[in-house]
């Protein structure tokens, strides 16, 4: 595989927006408020996984992952898509990045938001375990140093040390999930953090798993959204299309307002590493214009160690602190506003 480019201008996102229609604040919607927060040992046996889950397994073979049938989490995972499927229209979307992306205009000031070095938050995460994961319920930080690890095995040199640490911060969008009033954090449900992303606006893709539970998004039944290309045209090309709201494109604009020096390859894999419908299954290729064509293929190649790093053991966190820390101060300012 070909070198990423390392300097390449990356023009603003142009935001395709239909007509707006009223939508009550994600502070206050019920709906996205039924949170998913299932940490407990009790709630853990009732949903079917109980404390004999363990997602360290050497031998689980390519197959077994992204068992979306019958998983030991399965229960759970039904449970959370089928509410996200449910909530993530086009109109929240537009709520969620009025919500988070706001605080980055000009000025900057410390009351406008959290500033947090990546390092920091990506051990505050720990916290948080994702409901939507048929395969793993270890710590982010578990799972961000095995995803890391593995890419550094094959991607070890210094041309490329931007990848290692593309899957060590490629979940630090999931911070979004946390609940910390003293840090303004509000405890976002995880139907709008984690899981499988896809656009809003067009019809949903049958390639989608659970592709049946969308039955009561309102989109489905509105014209403007759910026939051709919806709002979009053939070829317009991703950065125009609007993605459901979660970790990966939040993780995406963090990059981008804070001046990361991450190549266009990295910000990528940030951004649709989620997105399995395109990626894996071949949906929306109609969408694609030439900057995507070329950079599938690095968001292939991150997918594999992404996913097939979570049965590894867990790395010595203590360990390999330094080493992340330092290379992490490379691509990062030293506190970023999150």
């Amino acid at each position: 595989m070909a070198a990423a480019p390392r300097k390449r201008k990356l023009e603003e996102d142009e935001q395709v927006h239909g007509k707006e229609r009223k939508l009550e604040s994600p502070e206050h919607d019920d709906l996205e408020h039924d949170d998913l927060d299932h940490n407990s040992d009790e709630e853990e046996d009732e949903e079917g996984e109980g404390k004999s889950f363990n997602p360290v397994n050497a031998s689980k073979k390519k197959e077994e992952f992204r068992n979306y049938k019958d998983s030991a989490r399965q229960k759970r995972v039904e449970h959370f898509y089928k509410t996200q499927h449910t909530n993530m229209t086009y109109a929240a979307v537009e709520q969620y990045e009025k919500k988070y992306l706001g605080k980055y205009k000009e000025p900057r000031t410390p009351d406008k938001g959290l500033w947090m070095g990546v390092w920091e938050a990506l051990e505050y995460l720990d916290q948080i375990i994702d409901d939507s994961d048929p395969d793993t319920n270890l710590t982010q930080v578990a799972h961000a140093l095995q995803t890391a690890e593995a890419i550094r095995e094959k991607w070890g040199d210094e041309e490329h040390d931007w990848f290692p640490l593309t899957g060590l911060i490629h979940d630090l969008g999931k911070i979004m999930a946390a609940k910390d009033e003293k840090r303004g954090l509000s405890g976002e449900p995880q139907w709008a953090v984690v899981g499988d992303t896809f656009p809003v606006g067009l019809p949903f893709s049958e390639k989608i798993v659970f592709p049946g539970s969308f039955s009561e998004n309102p989109d489905v039944k509105d014209p403007k959204y759910n026939q051709g290309y919806g709002v979009y045209n053939k070829g317009c090309g991703l950065s125009k299309i609007k993605m459901c709201w979660g970790h990966d494109e939040y993780m995406y604009q963090v990059c981008l307002a804070n001046g990361s020096k991450l190549p266009l390859a990295a910000l990528y894999m940030i951004r649709y590493h989620s997105f399995y419908p395109w990626h894996k299954e071949g949906a929306y290729r109609d969408l694609m214009d030439d900057q995507d064509k070329e950079m599938l293929k690095w968001v292939l190649e991150f997918n594999q160690f992404d996913l097939y790093s979570k049965s590894a053991a867990v790395p010595d966190v203590e360990k390999l602190k330094p080493y992340y820390k330092k290379l992490i101060l490379k691509y990062f300012p030293e506190k970023v506003l999150w």
